[in-house]
């Protein structure tokens, strides 16, 4: 199949979703109209953004789809401050390297993996691949603590050094890297930008009945006590500033499991920090088996009135 070009200027141009061609790619010279084409149902992964380069805004014209379904940038985008993705890892080493190899193709950055003793030889992997690139660095811990304190390891070891943005994503290729340029471009105008399952534009691809009822009732029970201001309180896929990790204090964040994207988020908003959502397409992890279980769901049926009650704030 041939693929074409769409090229869209203006808001006015934007086609209806009838109009919509399965062979069609989308041009766009900003990033504010590639949220509202995807707000408007186009996939990201097939909205390429038309920059003139410079030294911080990188030309995004695209050569034909990859395989795992985006489009491949002739150059990564460049931004001007330093950034880190941080990458929690436990029996990935399926993934590992097709993760790492994709990020670099979108995003100009560098990526901590935050090994917990993996048995499958993760960590051995991780190593080979820091030896190979300056840009990969690798954490090593003893054994196995849960999702939120391999963040928090991460999140301290990009504050002793000079980076001013740093993004969570999965290490399974369920948060697309096409999509990191547009957490890190929204950055400028947020303290933490949230890529949005439940959001206009975005979706969840793949999972069965069981884990989108988990999911969506998790988030419906966070935001009873919440409140609704974050529609998704438990994504992964974040960037935040430097000066809000700084301001929430790391030592107090409690959560060990899939709570600790809401205790991040809701420490975010007790800081009164600027908080973004962007759509995205949340795809099922490409190898391995989910880490979610009842301990998790456990977890956070306990912390979320806690936090709902201010208690975990000053613990």
């Amino acid at each position: 199949m041939v693929m074409q070009y769409r090229r869209i200027t203006r808001v006015e141009e934007l086609p209806h979703r009838s109009e919509f061609k399965p062979d069609e790619l989308f041009l766009v010279p900003t990033f504010e109209l590639a949220e509202v084409l995807i707000a408007n149902g186009i996939d990201s992964a097939i909205v390429a953004i038309d920059w003139p380069s410079s030294s911080e805004k990188r030309d995004l014209l695209h050569n034909p789809p990859l395989s795992i379904g985006s489009l491949l940038p002739r150059c990564a985008f460049q931004f001007d401050q330093p950034i880190l993705v941080v990458l929690p890892t436990y029996n990935e080493r399926q993934n590992l390297e097709t993760v790492t190899d994709a990020i670099r193709k979108y995003l100009m950055t560098d990526i901590l993996i935050v090994d917990d003793n993996s048995p499958d030889g993760t960590g051995v992997l991780a190593d080979e691949l820091s030896r190979r690139h300056p840009f990969i660095h690798v954490l090593h811990r003893p054994q196995k603590d849960g999702l939120g304190s391999a963040y928090i390891a991460g999140f301290q070891w990009a504050l002793v050094r000079d980076y001013q943005l740093i993004i969570e994503m999965d290490c399974d290729l369920s948060h697309a890297p096409w999509d990191l340029p547009r957490l890190v471009y929204h950055s400028t105008s947020a303290d933490l930008v949230i890529g949005s399952r439940y959001i206009r534009g975005g979706s969840v691809e793949d999972w069965d009945a069981r884990r989108r009822l988990i999911s969506q009732l998790g988030n419906l029970y966070v935001r009873m006590f919440l409140g609704s201001r974050i529609r998704d309180w438990t994504g992964g896929f974040r960037c935040f500033r430097r000066a809000l990790l700084t301001q929430i204090d790391l030592q107090r964040v409690h959560a060990k499991g899939y709570v600790f994207q809401v205790e991040m988020a809701w420490r975010a908003l007790r800081q009164h920090a600027r908080v973004r959502e962007i759509p995205i397409r949340f795809r099922n992890r490409a190898h391995g088996r989910s880490k979610l279980g009842w301990p998790t769901i456990y977890e956070a049926i306990k912390a979320v009135p806690l936090m709902a009650m201010g208690r975990m704030a000053s613990e």
